[in-house]
């Protein structure tokens, strides 16, 4: 107690903590630092905004190559280690199980933010003033926001109007293949609404197979589950089939304690696997009397079942991966039994077609269920087709994107215009709040607002126009008064465009990105001070 007592004063801060440690603080120390990294980090994703972004190749740990402008993929295989370009990578991460979209817009808003707040520093603004200011100006922005809604989607139902809403989503990840990807995304989700109630999408209940070898135009829906794997017997095709599910192998099941059996003759051996035989041959007709067409398996499948369930007419299918047995129960309507017997009537599924296609040289198991049936499909599968498995991958999550933009709009469905032009006109708007506020956290209002023209211009700097140009030309535009011009990649128009009706957004998504990188600029610009102990095992950190 004596020892720990003894704080040499003179030392200071090194003193009272343990050897090995560092410490940085100030404006110039922490702040800036930290500044630093976030603005490194967003000048990474930023690139990958909107159509015309560029891809990035990460290799990983793992030495697995990524290919994809996905602001979330990104973030999350870099293993960012700073901790405040960490926060930056939280704040993507929980837009993403929000949303599932914009995370790049919440990155680089965030990136902005703080680099706009680091020429205030340099200028003799303190922290607080700018951090006043900064939640000042989004106080403001959260009640402009829904005063820009364009229109707001009344039926979830409509394919038209779900197709126009989604294909912006799409073509920020795949451009060129928007038209394709679409229609798929809008009927597999609405192949999974209920009949009756309330349109709702649960993004679990659409799945995504990815088979290599054709091109995206030969992607297609399937009402039902898909299963990367052939049939275990001869028996390849069921319509209107009743299905018994077992969580566990269809074989004989072994006994926990060893035993010994005394044969004593040729007749003993023979009566013994005839005993076995005998029992397997009842178990199996048992199931078979049940009237069940397809067995699903989600264990070891031994010769004597298949054999007799070869001999009894009935399909079998082998599930090794739990979660897809569960979806499989979810597609069918079955209960997956522990034992090895006859189901009763009610943990029976039923599926209107069972049948193996062969696609692009593999063979697959399709569970498909009509178009009308009760309550519709609980699952649905997008079949998607390409030539490298890296296209496929990137593919899968843009569609997971659209899928997550029908689900947000079925529970908000109020849009706003899109292609820079919300932020062109919210930055317009707090502009002109920023000139009525007295104080010094004035300046830090005109820089959110500053911040925000970085949509537009990244827009155009990646669409290969003139920055400067645009940026003029929607200034004026909206000062003007209108609302929905926004950046045409095209470049025609002088670069302009009304993005009114054709390219919206989800404003529940704009919301959420600009609430998700304000808060993670604000606890970032709040640090004054990193102290950092000793790594464990003699590993480096560096800030």
């Amino acid at each position: 107690m004596a020892k720990s007592m003894a704080l040499n004063s003179a030392a200071g801060l090194a003193g009272m903590l343990k050897a090995g440690h560092k410490h940085m603080e100030g404006v110039d120390g922490a702040t800036l630092r930290n500044v630093e990294a976030a603005k490194g980090l967003a000048g990474i994703v930023c690139t990958s905004l909107g159509p015309n972004g560029m891809n990035k190749l990460v290799i990983n740990h793992l030495e697995k190559i990524i290919v994809t402008s996905d602001c979330a993929t990104i973030v999350k295989e870099l293993e960012i280690q700073h901790p405040a370009a960490k926060m930056l990578e939280l704040a993507a991460e929980m837009q993403e199980q929000e949303c599932g979209d914009a995370t790049n817009l919440t990155v680089s808003f965030a990136g902005e933010l703080l680099k706009m707040c680091e020429d205030l520093l340099r200028m003799g603004l303190h922290t607080s003033e700018i951090v006043m200011g900064y939640k000042r100006a989004y106080e403001f922005l959260e009640k402009a926001l829904p005063t820009l809604v364009t229109e707001t989607v009344k039926d979830c139902r409509d394919v038209k109007e779900m197709i126009r809403i989604v294909t912006p989503v799409l073509a920020a990840k795949q451009f060129g293949f928007e038209s394709v990807l679409a229609p798929l995304v809008v009927s597999a989700c609405q192949g999974t609404f209920s009949s009756n109630g309330r349109a709702a999408v649960n993004s679990d209940s659409v799945r995504i197979a990815k088979i290599m070898g054709g091109n995206v135009s030969q992607s297609e829906v399937i009402q039902g589950m898909v299963i990367m794997r052939g049939t275990e017997g001869s028996i390849q095709h069921k319509d209107a089939a009743k299905i018994s599910v077992f969580a566990c192998g269809l074989e004989a099941s072994a006994t926990e304690a060893k035993g010994t059996v005394l044969m004593k003759n040729a007749d003993d051996l023979m009566s013994y696997n005839k005993s076995e035989e005998k029992k397997m041959d009842e178990i199996i007709k048992a199931i078979a009397d049940t009237g069940t067409k397809v067995v699903i398996s989600g264990g070891t499948v031994s010769e004597m079942a298949m054999h007799f369930i070869e001999r009894y007419g009935m399909m079998c299918v082998k599930i090794v991966s739990k979660w897809e047995l569960r979806r499989i129960c979810s597609a069918t309507g079955s209960t997956a039994l522990v034992r090895l017997g006859p189901a009763t009537a009610e943990e029976m599924g039923f599926c209107d077609e069972v049948n193996v296609r062969e696609i692009g040289g593999r063979k697959v198991v399709i569970f498909a269920q009509k178009d009308n049936a009760k309550d519709g499909c609980r699952v649905a599968t997008i079949l998607l087709r390409a030539s490298t498995e890296s296209v496929l991958n990137d593919l899968e999550r843009a569609v997971d994107d659209g899928v997550n933009c029908i689900r947000t709009c079925c529970s908000n469905g109020a849009l706003v215009p899109g292609a820079g032009a919300t932020e062109m006109e919210l930055s317009h708007r707090i502009k002109a709040f920023g000139d009525t506020c007295p104080g010094l956290d004035q300046y830090a209002i005109r820089s959110f607002a500053k911040a925000l023209e970085f949509v537009p211009r990244t827009l155009a700097e990646n669409s290969g126009q003139e920055p400067t140009d645009i940026l003029a030309a929607l200034t004026a535009a909206h000062a003007n008064g209108n609302a929905s011009a926004g950046v045409d990649i095209t470049g025609e128009g002088n670069g302009v465009r009304d993005a009114g009706k054709d390219i919206v957004d989800l404003l529940h998504t704009k919301d959420s990105a600009f609430r998700l990188a304000v808060d993670a600029a604000i606890t970032v610009l709040r640090v004054d001070q990193i102290i950092m102990s000793k790594p464990a095992g003699g590993g480096k950190l560096g800030i």
